[in-house]
């Protein structure tokens, strides 16, 4: 069997070192660039770290900044009006998986206009071109945008996430400067947090699992089981350089084999009730997971040894609920909801959810088969 890893050409780790992103830039040659952000990071003075390193280096550099947290058409067709009148030839994405994955749609459509109405690029596609270049520097320790072959773009009209995968959006640099995700709100490292806890569980298995990406998603559920709560809670500067890179290595490990069917429903709700991502996840992942371990228990137990927990002497059934406890636990101490119906779903709209998830791209990998009545009963599990 062959298996494929993309990964980016150059990544940079560790705490200011988005000071190298000038020499990046400046030694691929690249003069105007399009900075992509959001309002609340510009609020809290967080892409402002990023425009005086642009600006001390002289830099020309114009601004796109008013992405959603569920990034929609719109967003991306605005930010490319930008980058289409100011001439640039690469991308500064500084912000969370809505900014990057913003960035990355403009970066495709940029290099392979004949998809400049968006819709066109869900799904796994093969696009002609390379998008134009994205250096990309994540603020929050969950989505891993930016090391990852895919992107999401909200449907509006459809209400539907499109699920876009495409080797050529991958940025060309990564910058992980734990200094960047140090303001983040509890809630928002909780959140995002146990979506990179989701990416790397669920990525281990997948049905496309193996070898190397395994060893990336077990070392990566280790860090984020044992760094997130303290990360978040805590503000803890050592557990949220440790949370930085466990993001970015489970991002390694699932952008190369897929994932499941906590995405597909998040992504629903997303779509629908423009729910935050890794809270739609939090509450889905442990229901999603004791459903899946019924067909692969042994994995739960591998799991639970990465967070610590003692799997000796237990049968399957017993295996899978310890790892799945844990799960609830740790979102328990995170101050996490735990239903859906603390977060406004509404009831009635549950088997339209589920008719949206079942179509998602992520649903192929998911290592147990589903159905829409599957998925119907899980909805309301979680609510």
């Amino acid at each position: 069997m062959i298996n494929r890893i993309v990964l980016n050409e150059t990544s940079y780790f560790g705490r200011g070192s988005r000071k190298k992103l000038a020499e990046e830039l400046k030694s691929r040659r690249y003069e105007k660039v399009l900075l992509v952000s959001d309002a609340t990071l510009v609020q809290a003075n967080v892409t402002r770290m990023i425009t005086e390193i642009l600006t001390e280096e002289g830099i020309i550099y114009f601004e796109y900044l008013n992405v959603k947290q569920n990034p929609t058409i719109a967003n991306v067709q605005e930010g490319l009006r930008v980058a289409q009148i100011s001439n640039i030839d690469a991308i500064v994405a500084v912000g969370g998986g809505s900014v990057i994955d913003t960035a990355k749609a403009i970066s495709i459509v940029m290099t392979n206009p004949e998809h400049s109405g968006i819709i066109s690029l869900d799904g796994a596609i093969k696009t002609r071109n390379k998008g134009l270049p994205i250096f990309a520097l994540p603020t929050t320790a969950g989505t891993a945008a930016e090391v990852t072959i895919n992107y999401v773009i909200t449907d509006e009209t459809k209400r539907k996430k499109m699920v876009c995968v495409d080797v050529h959006d991958i940025p060309v640099c990564a910058i992980i400067d734990p200094d960047l995700m140090q303001s983040m709100s509890q809630s928002l490292a909780a959140t995002t947090g146990m979506d990179a806890l989701t990416h790397a569980m669920e990525g281990y298995i997948t049905k496309a699992g193996w070898l190397i990406p395994d060893i990336f998603h077990i070392n990566a559920m280790a860090l984020i089981y044992k760094n997130l709560e303290k990360a978040a809670n805590e503000k803890d500067e050592i557990s949220v350089e440790k949370m930085a890179y466990a993001q970015y290595i489970a991002g390694m490990g699932f952008s190369n084999v897929g994932l499941g069917i906590v995405h597909s429903m998040a992504h629903s709700l997303g779509a629908y009730f423009d729910t935050p991502h890794g809270l739609a996840n939090a509450i889905l992942l442990p229901h999603v997971l004791k459903f899946n371990g019924e067909v692969c228990p042994e994995l739960f137990r591998n799991m639970g040894k990465a967070f610590g927990l003692n799997m000796d002497n237990l049968n399957d059934e017993s295996a899978v609920e310890k790892v799945v406890n844990a799960v609830v636990e740790l979102s328990q101490k995170l101050r996490i909801p735990q239903t859906l119906r603390e977060i406004g779903v509404q009831e009635e709209m549950i088997p339209t959810l589920a008719e949206q998830a079942i179509k998602d791209i992520c649903t192929t990998g998911n290592p147990r088969e589903v159905t829409v009545d599957n998925i119907i009963s899980l909805y309301k599990q979680a609510y």
